[in-house]
């Protein structure tokens, strides 16, 4: 799925979801190194507790993040699966 970003740094970002789990993330702009260093976390990891872990992280007064929007982003991936 590729997701437009919001209010962040980065473009865009692109994931897959495997058997629940979260895989393949990548940034498109932001932090090079804070975006592969939550791309790497996350790879693998349950898309409920990657919302959960993510959902809220602010960076200054953004009132958003590109972990927060990466969250929004597999909010809307398990809407469109409903």
């Amino acid at each position: 799925m590729k997701y437009t970003t919001r209010g962040v740094c980065s473009r865009e970002i692109s994931f897959d979801v495997v058997d629940g789990k979260v895989k393949n993330v990548q940034f498109v702009g932001g932090c090079n190194g804070n975006t592969k260093g939550v791309s790497a976390l996350v790879d693998g990891m349950d898309i409920h507790e990657a919302i959960s872990r993510l959902k809220g992280i602010q960076c200054g007064m953004k009132g958003t993040s590109c972990p927060d929007q990466l969250a929004t982003a597999l909010e809307q991936y398990l809407a469109s699966q409903a």
